[in-house]
Protein backbone atom coordinates (compact mmCIF):
# COMPACT_ATOMS: atom_id res chain seq x y z
CA UNK A 1 0.00 0.00 0.00
CA UNK A 2 2.40 2.44 1.15
CA UNK A 3 4.53 1.61 -2.13
CA UNK A 4 1.77 2.37 -4.32
CA UNK A 5 0.88 5.50 -2.32
CA UNK A 6 4.56 7.13 -3.34
CA UNK A 7 4.86 5.51 -6.53
CA UNK A 8 1.37 4.72 -8.33
CA UNK A 9 -0.59 2.00 -9.37
CA UNK A 10 1.73 0.22 -11.07
CA UNK A 11 3.95 -0.25 -7.78
CA UNK A 12 2.78 -3.35 -6.89
CA UNK A 13 4.64 -5.23 -9.66
CA UNK A 14 7.83 -3.46 -9.93
CA UNK A 15 9.24 -5.41 -12.58
CA UNK A 16 12.38 -4.29 -14.74
CA UNK A 17 10.60 -2.65 -16.84
CA UNK A 18 8.20 -0.72 -14.70
CA UNK A 19 11.57 0.50 -12.91
CA UNK A 20 12.85 1.50 -16.34
CA UNK A 21 10.10 3.27 -17.03
CA UNK A 22 9.58 5.27 -14.04
CA UNK A 23 13.24 6.15 -13.71
CA UNK A 24 12.74 7.51 -16.84
CA UNK A 25 10.32 9.84 -16.12
CA UNK A 26 11.80 10.60 -13.01
CA UNK A 27 14.57 11.71 -15.00
CA UNK A 28 12.92 13.70 -17.68
CA UNK A 29 11.24 15.70 -14.40
CA UNK A 30 14.62 16.42 -13.03
CA UNK A 31 16.30 17.14 -16.15
CA UNK A 32 13.17 19.94 -16.52
CA UNK A 33 13.21 21.27 -13.40
CA UNK A 34 17.29 21.82 -13.65
CA UNK A 35 16.59 23.99 -17.05
CA UNK A 36 13.81 26.16 -15.43
CA UNK A 37 13.99 29.57 -16.32
CA UNK A 38 13.99 31.54 -13.04
CA UNK A 39 14.13 35.19 -14.48
CA UNK A 40 10.75 36.15 -13.69
CA UNK A 41 11.12 35.14 -9.80
CA UNK A 42 11.86 36.47 -6.76
CA UNK A 43 12.59 34.81 -3.54
CA UNK A 44 13.11 36.61 -0.32
CA UNK A 45 14.05 33.70 1.60
CA UNK A 46 16.03 30.83 0.56
CA UNK A 47 15.97 27.72 3.12
CA UNK A 48 18.90 25.26 2.60
CA UNK A 49 19.34 21.76 3.55
CA UNK A 50 21.74 18.61 3.11
CA UNK A 51 20.12 15.21 3.26
CA UNK A 52 22.65 12.28 3.51
CA UNK A 53 21.67 9.27 1.33
CA UNK A 54 21.09 5.94 3.59
CA UNK A 55 22.31 3.98 0.91
CA UNK A 56 25.78 3.59 0.41
CA UNK A 57 26.34 3.20 -3.21
CA UNK A 58 29.26 5.30 -3.72
CA UNK A 59 32.69 5.07 -1.99
CA UNK A 60 32.10 9.02 -0.65
CA UNK A 61 29.65 10.19 1.05
CA UNK A 62 27.04 11.29 -0.94
CA UNK A 63 24.62 14.28 0.28
CA UNK A 64 21.54 15.97 -1.56
CA UNK A 65 22.21 19.36 -1.02
CA UNK A 66 17.78 21.51 -1.30
CA UNK A 67 17.39 24.78 -1.90
CA UNK A 68 13.82 25.86 -0.91
CA UNK A 69 12.60 29.53 -2.24
CA UNK A 70 9.76 31.80 -0.48
CA UNK A 71 7.93 34.50 -3.30
CA UNK A 72 7.20 38.06 -1.86
CA UNK A 73 3.61 36.60 -2.02
CA UNK A 74 4.62 33.57 0.56
CA UNK A 75 4.63 30.86 -2.22
CA UNK A 76 7.47 28.51 -1.24
CA UNK A 77 9.39 26.67 -4.01
CA UNK A 78 11.70 24.16 -4.89
CA UNK A 79 14.33 26.01 -6.27
CA UNK A 80 17.09 23.53 -6.84
CA UNK A 81 18.67 20.33 -5.76
CA UNK A 82 21.60 18.35 -6.91
CA UNK A 83 23.56 15.66 -5.41
CA UNK A 84 27.20 16.63 -3.69
CA UNK A 85 30.32 15.41 -1.73
CA UNK A 86 29.04 16.23 1.99
CA UNK A 87 27.88 19.67 1.88
CA UNK A 88 31.23 21.28 0.84
CA UNK A 89 31.62 24.51 -0.21
CA UNK A 90 32.44 23.70 -3.51
CA UNK A 91 29.03 21.54 -4.31
CA UNK A 92 27.09 24.19 -2.73
CA UNK A 93 29.07 26.43 -4.93
CA UNK A 94 27.66 24.45 -8.14
CA UNK A 95 24.18 24.48 -7.05
CA UNK A 96 23.95 28.31 -6.51
CA UNK A 97 25.79 29.15 -9.30
CA UNK A 98 23.38 27.02 -11.27
CA UNK A 99 20.42 28.47 -10.14
CA UNK A 100 22.20 32.33 -10.71
CA UNK A 101 22.67 31.31 -14.58
CA UNK A 102 18.97 30.25 -14.98
CA UNK A 103 18.31 34.07 -14.62
CA UNK A 104 17.86 34.19 -11.11
CA UNK A 105 18.61 38.60 -11.62
CA UNK A 106 17.34 39.34 -7.77
CA UNK A 107 19.90 37.74 -4.89
CA UNK A 108 17.60 36.30 -2.58
CA UNK A 109 17.03 38.71 0.77
CA UNK A 110 17.93 36.38 3.55
CA UNK A 111 19.38 32.43 3.58
CA UNK A 112 18.21 30.33 6.48
CA UNK A 113 20.46 27.46 6.88
CA UNK A 114 22.69 25.20 9.52
CA UNK A 115 26.12 26.02 10.71
CA UNK A 116 27.50 24.15 8.01
CA UNK A 117 30.02 26.40 6.94
CA UNK A 118 30.56 25.09 3.32
CA UNK A 119 26.79 26.99 2.33
CA UNK A 120 27.79 29.93 3.95
CA UNK A 121 31.05 30.60 2.17
CA UNK A 122 29.12 29.45 -0.92
CA UNK A 123 26.39 32.01 -0.99
CA UNK A 124 28.80 35.12 0.31
CA UNK A 125 30.83 34.38 -2.96
CA UNK A 126 27.52 34.04 -5.17
CA UNK A 127 25.45 36.09 -4.19
CA UNK A 128 27.32 38.05 -1.46
CA UNK A 129 24.07 40.69 -0.53
CA UNK A 130 22.22 37.89 0.93
CA UNK A 131 21.93 37.74 5.14
CA UNK A 132 22.27 34.57 7.12
CA UNK A 133 19.56 33.60 9.34
CA UNK A 134 20.71 30.38 11.56
CA UNK A 135 18.32 27.53 11.44
CA UNK A 136 16.66 27.40 14.88
CA UNK A 137 15.54 24.01 14.94
CA UNK A 138 19.31 22.96 14.05
CA UNK A 139 21.03 24.83 16.77
CA UNK A 140 18.47 23.98 19.32
CA UNK A 141 19.53 20.25 18.56
CA UNK A 142 22.82 21.07 18.42
CA UNK A 143 23.38 23.43 21.81
CA UNK A 144 21.06 19.80 23.41
CA UNK A 145 23.07 17.76 22.42
CA UNK A 146 25.84 19.23 25.24
CA UNK A 147 23.41 18.86 28.07
CA UNK A 148 22.45 15.49 30.20
CA UNK A 149 19.11 13.80 28.68
CA UNK A 150 17.90 15.02 32.04
CA UNK A 151 18.61 18.72 31.68
CA UNK A 152 17.32 18.92 28.32
CA UNK A 153 13.44 19.83 28.69
CA UNK A 154 14.76 22.41 31.00
CA UNK A 155 17.28 23.65 28.78
CA UNK A 156 14.74 23.37 25.08
CA UNK A 157 12.05 25.46 27.35
CA UNK A 158 15.12 27.83 27.97
CA UNK A 159 16.19 28.47 24.32
CA UNK A 160 12.24 28.62 23.16
CA UNK A 161 12.29 31.99 25.24
CA UNK A 162 14.78 33.47 22.95
CA UNK A 163 13.56 32.26 20.11
CA UNK A 164 9.72 33.53 20.88
CA UNK A 165 10.85 36.85 22.29
CA UNK A 166 8.82 39.91 21.07
CA UNK A 167 12.10 41.84 19.87
CA UNK A 168 15.65 41.31 19.17
CA UNK A 169 17.04 43.25 22.50
CA UNK A 170 14.28 41.28 24.32
CA UNK A 171 15.86 38.20 22.59
CA UNK A 172 19.52 39.00 23.60
CA UNK A 173 19.04 40.14 26.86
CA UNK A 174 17.42 36.17 27.21
CA UNK A 175 20.27 34.60 25.95
CA UNK A 176 22.88 36.51 28.27
CA UNK A 177 21.06 35.38 30.85
CA UNK A 178 21.05 31.67 29.44
CA UNK A 179 24.65 32.30 29.11
CA UNK A 180 25.29 33.34 32.83
CA UNK A 181 22.96 30.79 33.87
CA UNK A 182 24.87 27.61 32.12
CA UNK A 183 28.64 28.82 31.72
CA UNK A 184 30.40 27.68 34.56
CA UNK A 185 29.51 23.75 33.85
CA UNK A 186 28.11 23.62 30.17
CA UNK A 187 30.61 26.21 28.75
CA UNK A 188 30.32 24.19 24.91
CA UNK A 189 26.60 24.30 25.34
CA UNK A 190 26.65 28.16 25.31
CA UNK A 191 29.68 28.65 22.98
CA UNK A 192 27.73 27.08 20.61
CA UNK A 193 24.35 29.08 20.98
CA UNK A 194 26.35 32.38 20.98
CA UNK A 195 29.31 32.24 18.48
CA UNK A 196 26.92 33.22 15.50
CA UNK A 197 24.44 35.19 17.48
CA UNK A 198 23.83 38.28 15.15
CA UNK A 199 23.57 35.48 12.37
CA UNK A 200 20.46 33.69 14.88
CA UNK A 201 18.39 36.68 15.57
CA UNK A 202 18.49 37.85 12.27
CA UNK A 203 15.14 37.25 11.58
CA UNK A 204 13.84 39.65 14.41
CA UNK A 205 15.45 42.17 11.87
CA UNK A 206 13.12 41.27 9.07
CA UNK A 207 9.67 41.12 11.28
CA UNK A 208 10.55 45.10 12.09
CA UNK A 209 11.27 45.35 8.42
CA UNK A 210 8.37 43.92 7.27
CA UNK A 211 5.74 45.20 10.24
CA UNK A 212 6.52 48.66 8.56
CA UNK A 213 4.00 47.47 5.68
CA UNK A 214 1.66 45.54 7.32
CA UNK A 215 -1.82 46.27 6.86
CA UNK A 216 -3.17 47.19 10.38
CA UNK A 217 -7.53 46.56 10.51
CA UNK A 218 -9.29 48.22 12.90
CA UNK A 219 -12.30 46.36 14.63
CA UNK A 220 -13.28 42.89 14.52
CA UNK A 221 -14.44 40.05 11.80
CA UNK A 222 -12.68 42.22 9.32
CA UNK A 223 -10.63 39.20 7.32
CA UNK A 224 -13.46 38.31 5.20
CA UNK A 225 -13.55 42.00 3.97
CA UNK A 226 -9.72 41.80 3.09
CA UNK A 227 -10.25 37.95 1.57
CA UNK A 228 -13.13 39.93 -0.99
CA UNK A 229 -10.60 42.51 -2.11
CA UNK A 230 -11.82 45.57 0.06
CA UNK A 231 -9.28 48.05 0.27
CA UNK A 232 -8.20 49.62 3.87
CA UNK A 233 -6.58 52.96 4.49
CA UNK A 234 -4.95 53.44 8.01
CA UNK A 235 -7.10 50.15 8.73
CA UNK A 236 -10.55 51.30 8.20
CA UNK A 237 -12.11 50.00 5.04
CA UNK A 238 -12.19 52.42 2.52
CA UNK A 239 -16.62 52.22 1.95
CA UNK A 240 -16.56 53.20 6.11
CA UNK A 241 -13.65 55.99 4.98
CA UNK A 242 -15.88 57.52 2.23
CA UNK A 243 -19.12 57.47 4.35
CA UNK A 244 -17.51 59.66 7.36
CA UNK A 245 -16.79 62.22 4.92
CA UNK A 246 -19.89 62.30 3.16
Amino acid sequence: MLAAALLGPDAPSLSPGVVSRLTGEWQQEYDRSQRRDLSARQYVYIWTVGVYLQARMEPQAECMLVILGATPEGKKELVGFQVGVRESAQSWRELLVDIKTRDLSVPPEVAVGDGAMGFWKAIDEVFPGTRHQRCRVHKTANVLNKFPKSMQPTVKADLREIWHAESRARAKAVMDIFAEKYAARYEKAVTCLTKDRDAKLMVFKLVQTAAKTWRRLKRANQLPMVIEGVTFTDGVAANDTENRAA
